[in-house]
């Protein structure tokens, strides 16, 4: 933005300064010169010859005070304000530099707590966060581009191996071709909703997070069934404020992972909703392997599939606990994965609660 010339700051603060110490120096003079006036003795007779010799003897000195308060204000003032600014100005330099792209580079202004560490600090922490999430969103973009290229890939490879095979069987070629074309949908389907999460883009309206557990119940059973996990569902009445398709979707996510992510046979998986004075909670439980805390630190990131590559019919695209924290901060919610001792992980989302709910109960299990 094009702006007029104007003061420094660092003039204006000089000036600040002088103009305040010329003026408290202006004020003293002229109490001193009302002091003088009243030691004149009531019985004497104060002429105007006298006043003007009284004036005529401390005229000068005081020019010659305010003269030096002038020159003194001018240069302390000048000096003070160099150092207070100084800290404003590593500010300045650390933006112009993040400006050019460099988001490494930290302030790390010294000294003890005031208001422009303060600023340094947050602006620091700013930084760490941006550089966070531009590293974020190139690993994004590079598993992405690598996802979206495996499908198209192997489309090339069927066609050419078609081609070039005069007695192929077009039924399974057909099969294999719908598969992959399938797993791009889905997977540009996933980058849609993960898209349309990150922007808030939505209208927001009462939802009960006890239902859209059922829903998603009802919905994975079949799979579940297929698996040999069983679903055990408590559910408080919890209603939050956001949308009935993501949180749904969010479920949804929660729960198909949990599946999936679970032990070979007898698997089993807990959701629970409850009520909490400002929130409301959905906590999604499952067994299956062990895991470490470095581990389930990364499964929130996009196209990451836990300590292997799922494959089979509900495999997914590596996006389903990536949208489920994206919804969740879209709705303003906080997202916890912790590992469970016994195998398993246990994912809790925290939604902010601005309807109060009724204290009733569901429980259920599949």
């Amino acid at each position: 933005m094009d702006r007029a010339p104007g003061l420094s700051v660092r003039l204006k603060l000089t000036l600040s300064y002088a103009g305040f110490l010329m003026l408290a120096g202006a004020v003293l003079l002229a109490a001193v010169w009302v002091a003088l006036v009243h030691q004149i003795h009531p019985g004497v007779i104060f002429l105007e010859t006298s006043r003007h010799a009284l004036l005529r003897n401390f005229a000068p000195d005081a020019a010659i005070v305010l003269a030096f308060l002038l020159v003194f204000g001018l240069l302390g003032g000048w000096i003070l304000a160099g150092r207070m600014l100084a800290p404003l100005a590593r500010i300045t330099d650390a933006t112009r530099t993040a400006a050019k792209g460099s988001l490494s580079h930290r302030i790390r202004l010294p000294g003890s707590s005031d208001e422009f560490r303060e600023l340094a600090d947050a602006f620091d922490t700013m930084l760490a966060r941006l550089e966070a999430h531009v590293a974020e969103q190139q690993r994004f973009a590079a598993n992405a581009s690598h996802e979206l290229r495996t499908p198209l890939a192997i489309t090339q490879a069927l066609l050419d191996v078609a081609r070039s095979d005069p007695n192929r069987d077009s039924g399974a070629l057909d099969e294999r071709l719908r598969a992959v074309n399938a797993r791009a949908i889905d997977l540009t389907e996933a980058l849609l909703l993960l898209s349309r999460a990150g922007q808030r883009s939505f209208t927001r309206e009462h939802v009960d997070l006890s239902l859209m557990a059922e829903e998603a119940t009802e919905t994975l059973l079949p799979l579940a069934e297929k698996r040999g996990v069983t679903i055990e569902t408590s559910a408080d009445i919890t209603t939050a404020v956001g949308s009935h398709a993501l949180l749904l979707q969010m479920t949804t996510n929660l729960l198909h992972n949990a599946i999936v992510h679970n032990l070979p046979e007898h698997g089993t998986v807990c959701v629970t909703t409850s009520v909490h004075p400002k929130s409301v909670v959905l906590t999604v439980e499952n067994s299956g392997e062990k895991l470490t805390p470095q581990l389930v630190s990364t499964l929130t990131e996009p196209f990451q599939r836990g300590a292997e590559r799922i494959r089979g019919d509900h495999a997914g695209v590596g996006l389903g606990l990536a949208i489920v924290k994206s919804i969740t901060q879209a709705h303003d919610g906080t997202l916890t994965l912790a590992p469970r001792a016994a195998g398993g992980l246990c994912v809790t989302v925290e939604l902010p609660s601005r309807h109060r709910t009724e204290p009733a109960m569901r429980t259920a299990s599949r």
